[in-house]
């Protein structure tokens, strides 16, 4: 099912972007480590270095989105409070962020959100809306509380703050691998909306220009791979289901997309069981705790998706928020 593209370029964030959010969360945000396993490396025949986002503040990523849109909004607007809508990880840096400039924050979730997913964002001070993701909107119950309280809209993925926030991995991925003296033969990234990939691609611009960039996604949530290779955004299809919550994204973003169609070199598919398999690795030789749309891009390597042959790839572990029955699963693989 196609989408056509609206366009929107003339709002598209830019490298500067990016730089002009590093500055706005520094000492906000965790800068993560890169890590690597000696004993991964021999498994997958290559270097996998793993960007490790699951120990950003709230558990993933889009720690950083949330506070570069927060923060770069007026102080006077900010005030109105601020809406979002998300499965969890979004939901969870949107509270924090709010909170930390004392505004109220709500956030419309699906009913099937991660039990602690919900808890931590109600514990941010957050309020809640619940809704059927497979029913319902979340577009326009968000659309339509925001005029109500007059409050500010912080979308999870295609807004150029967002993006831009998000980006900042990127210019982390660079300078860790500048300091080990260190180019990277391939960038894979965990793709639900394309926000972080998208912003990645845009940070890797200037130091990386020539490394290929992947978004990897669940199967039947291939929507950005389906609309790379027809050139036209794609939705999934409402049938569709899968363990990986964080990446359930009905269609790529206008300006994700625009950004992706120009910068991705292509994007990958791994299967639930990938990925869980992929949560096991990720404990067993880095000790970390990876959920299911956190891991995919790790799962593409060990999967042999994306073979490695003796190449240097990094891979982006984008959250950890998992429950613990799933988590359960994950290691009784090992």
């Amino acid at each position: 099912m196609a989408t056509p593209t609206d366009g929107g370029a003339a709002a598209l964030p830019t490298y500067d972007d990016v730089v002009r959010a590093a500055d706005r969360i520094e000492g906000h945000a965790v800068r993560t480590p890169l890590l690597e396993s000696s004993l991964l490396n021999r498994a997958v025949g290559g270097r996998l270095l793993v960007k490790a986002e699951n120990l950003q503040k709230t558990g993933s990523f889009k720690f950083r989105g949330a506070y570069n849109n927060i923060a770069a909004l007026s102080e006077g607007v900010r005030a109105g409070g601020v809406v979002a809508y998300s499965s969890g990880n979004h939901a969870q840096a949107v509270a924090a962020a709010a909170a930390l400039f004392g505004v109220p924050a709500l956030i419309v979730m699906p009913k099937d959100a991660p039990a602690p997913k919900l808890a931590n964002t109600r514990a941010y001070g957050a309020e809640t809306v619940l809704y059927d993701r497979y029913s319902e909107s979340r577009e326009e119950i968000a659309q339509e509380i925001a005029a109500e309280r007059r409050a500010t809209i912080v979308p999870p993925y295609d807004h150029p703050m967002t993006i831009a926030g998000q980006g900042t991995i990127g210019l982390e991925i660079a300078a860790q691998c500048a300091a080990d003296g260190i180019v990277p033969d391939a960038v894979l990234v965990c793709c639900g909306g394309g926000g972080l990939v998208a912003g990645i691609a845009l940070a890797l611009e200037r130091p990386f220009p020539k490394v290929p960039i992947y978004a990897v996604e669940p199967e039947g949530f291939d929507d950005t791979a389906r609309s790379l290779e027809t050139g036209v955004r794609q939705t999934n299809a409402p049938e569709a289901r899968s363990i990986c919550d964080a990446l359930l994204s009905p269609s790529p973003g206008e300006l994700t997309f625009e950004i992706n169609r120009r910068r991705l070199t292509g994007a990958l598919r791994v299967s639930d069981d990938q990925a869980l398999e992929a949560m096991a690795a990720a404990f067993a030789h880095l000790r970390i705790v990876a959920e299911p749309g956190g891991a995919v891009a790790i799962a593409a390597v060990l999967s042999g998706t994306f073979p490695l042959d003796g190449r240097t790839v990094v891979a982006v572990c984008s959250g950890g928020n998992v429950e613990p029955g799933l988590f359960s699963q994950a290691l009784e693989r090992l």
